[in-house]
């Protein structure tokens, strides 16, 4: 048991020279999930500019499936020094906004939200977005020199909830038919208005993980058998 853990130490310590001498930024595992899913996410907009808005669609939720356990993932590494702590907020931050802030809006200019105030709206989402990543990046930092709890709480719904609604909005694109276009801009509005509204949001417990996960999961099933 002990050779095991020094040889996880050793290799984490591996790991960490190779970025400083080769590269810069900080390469453990806790930062896999979030490079993961960007990529994910950048390969998402190259189906969506192709017309595989599916494709695109999938990558979405797997972007947000790699958010949900990243952190979970980060804080299992109890001996993160604080810039790692930080270069993590950072770029999760900045992963989020590419994943869930930009591949939206890529999507629904790819199926057909193309008029000038559509592509106002999506693109205010994306602001909106972004706005919401740099308070919370200001305010989580600063919790964390005051306390090691875990936070309970959002101020304002988390952009990553674009890797549900989106999805789930999707499910009723046959519905929709040609009317889809513009109920994914209003969709758009009312995600990035939840962004930045001061309203309190609880973070979701192990359970809630559970549920999203199952959601996005039959989401998934329904999105593939009604193309």
């Amino acid at each position: 048991e002990t050779g095991g853990i020094l040889l996880t130490q050793l290799r984490e310590r591996l790991t960490n020279k190779l970025g400083m001498f080769f590269l810069i930024g900080f390469y453990n595992y806790t930062v896999w999930l979030t490079f993961i899913g960007m990529l994910s996410s950048v390969v998402g907009m190259g189906f969506a500019v192709q017309g595989k808005i599916i494709a695109a669609v999938i990558c979405l939720m797997f972007s947000g499936f790699c958010d949900m356990f990243d952190g979970i993932v980060a804080r299992t590494k109890k001996d993160r020094t604080d810039e790692e702590k930080r270069f993590g907020i950072q770029l999760d931050s900045l992963s989020d906004i590419v994943c869930f802030g930009v591949l939206p809006f890529v999507i629904g200019v790819s199926v057909g939200a193309r008029e000038w105030w559509q592509i106002a709206i999506m693109a205010l989402f994306a602001l909106a977005g972004l706005i919401r990543l740099a308070y919370y990046n200001v305010t989580e930092e600063t919790r964390q020199q005051q306390t090691d709890e875990k936070r309970k709480h959002y101020l304002g719904v988390p952009i990553t909830s674009s890797a549900l609604t989106v999805p789930l909005l999707f499910c009723f694109r046959g519905l929709l038919a040609g009317a889809f276009p513009i109920a994914y801009t209003l969709l758009l509005l009312v995600n990035g208005a939840l962004f930045v509204v001061p309203v309190q949001v609880k973070k979701p417990s192990k359970t809630g993980l559970a549920v999203m996960l199952v959601i996005g999961i039959v989401c998934t099933a329904l999105i593939l058998i009604c193309r």
